[in-house]
């Protein structure tokens, strides 16, 4: 069985593969993702998520889409997201990747 730290990495890979359909950059480089939490023994895992905006599009069917990535990781248990505004997205969240990838410096 993996540890801990070899599910939330491999949890967060498959978030990387997630991308907004507005924008050319992943879910997780844009920093919608808050938080990734794997508690064992049943390695059950907890992810804190929001979107661009409140009105967003995909505000709706993103945290399904992000569940069913998670649960594609062998060892995962049960999945649970959870979509909040507070804090509210902004630009700021992004890593570098993504700032330079959008031309936003």
């Amino acid at each position: 069985m993996k540890s801990r730290e070899e599910i939330k990495e491999l949890v967060t890979a498959q978030l990387k593969e997630i991308y907004d359909p507005e924008i050319p950059v992943n879910i997780w480089d844009l920093g919608l993702i808050y938080e990734v939490t794997v508690y064992p023994p049943m390695n059950n895992v907890y992810i804190k998520m929001t979107v661009t905006a409140p009105n967003c599009p995909v505000a709706d069917t993103l945290p399904i889409e992000v569940k069913a990535a998670a649960e594609q990781v062998e060892d995962v248990k049960e999945v649970e997201v959870e979509l909040t505004f507070d804090p509210p997205w902004e630009k700021d969240f992004m890593s570098e990747e993504a700032k330079v990838e959008l031309d936003m410096f």
